[in-house]
């Protein structure tokens, strides 16, 4: 029988249980994140500072939580972190960036030495601190470091020019050499075929330009192969060209910094756009022995832009004679 609101009366016997039990949890299974050790928590953000392809995918993750937040700046999570996590971009630069790339080069983190390094040497102009902290990547095998310290030392950068060591310039393009860059080896090549710092030898000089092309054809291919199979590229030294490889951190925040902030306009900037290196003091730089119109750090710098299209535009320098027959 049924009341007006619709409820029937109850059935005569027994009252109905079911066995379904409603479990009561304590607080700390509700959020099992915060039982991990701190050693985990540790060795994931290490993990994904090492890995991130941008300073935005660390960076996000400190504003999770605040346990993320306290851990995420871990010396061992500092030290781990990859060279595009400190790809700040020069209109975004902070003392707070600048206190990260600090924290993290005292974590013993190479990458953020390095990148800290160049900035100090060439935008902020303070060439000792700069000198300092490019030295300490160095002192960790660093290959971009030893490189860049030895185009220091070539150019005389920071200095007169009479202050330019050869032999220190060769010694460290050696060491990075033998780690493999592709520069350091170009380099090396041609100092060796010209005698520069070193004893002339140009068959060995040969050998370490072809084993520089050999390596730059071999990582490109590695990653790009089917452009490469479609559109034939060919490589500095012996007429191949091949496509530029992605510039690092570093190099990328100074050509950005002289875009935004005009530089002294007797000084010149290299001409390779992947470097970004602005001279010191007036002619410093080399000049392209053709044109005399492009001007390069460094060797490395010279030939990759030769392939980057420099080839195409290059064309000798034509001299006008005067009234005597003397060339202008």
């Amino acid at each position: 029988m049924r009341t007006r609101r619709g409820c029937s009366y109850p059935l005569a016997g027994p009252p109905i249980t079911t066995s379904r039990k409603r479990l009561k949890l304590s607080p700390s299974h509700y959020n099992l994140f915060d039982n991990l050790p701190d050693d985990i928590v540790l060795l994931i953000l290490a993990k994904l500072s090492s890995t991130a392809d941008c300073p935005t995918d660390f960076v996000t993750t400190l504003f999770i939580c605040k346990r993320f937040n306290g851990l995420g700046l871990n010396p061992v999570v500092l030290a781990k972190a990859s060279a595009e996590t400190f790809a700040v971009k020069p209109n975004r630069w902070s003392p707070f960036a600048h206190r990260f790339l600090q924290r993290s080069s005292n974590a013993g983190n190479a990458e953020a030495s390095y990148t800290l390094g160049m900035i100090q040497f060439y935008c902020f102009q303070n060439r000792r601190n700069g000198a300092s902290l490019m030295a300490k990547a160095a002192i960790r095998s660093h290959a971009p470091a030893l490189y860049s310290l030895a185009i220091i030392q070539f150019n005389g950068s920071g200095g007169s020019k009479n202050v330019k060591d050869l032999i220190g310039g060769v010694t460290l393009c050696a060491r990075a050499a033998f780690l493999g860059h592709i520069d350091a080896l170009r380099e090396l090549g041609h100092c060796l075929k010209d005698g520069y710092g070193i004893g002339k030898n140009v068959t060995e000089g040969q050998r370490f330009l072809i084993e520089a092309n050999a390596r730059e054809l071999t990582s490109i291919c590695s990653k790009t192969l089917m452009s490469v199979i479609r559109s034939p590229l060919l490589v500095s030294e012996f007429g191949f060209n091949l496509p530029a490889p992605k510039s690092h951190p570093a190099n990328r925040f100074l050509a950005g910094w002289f875009a935004y902030r005009k530089p002294d306009p007797s000084l010149r900037i290299c001409c390779y756009d992947g470097c970004g290196r602005l001279e010191t003091r007036m002619h410093e730089f080399r000049r392209c022995s053709v044109c005399g119109v492009m001007n390069y750090c460094s060797r490395g710098c010279q030939a990759r832009d030769w392939t980057m299209g420099h080839s195409k535009n290059c064309r000798p320098l034509v001299r006008v004679a005067n009234v005597n027959g003397v060339d202008r």
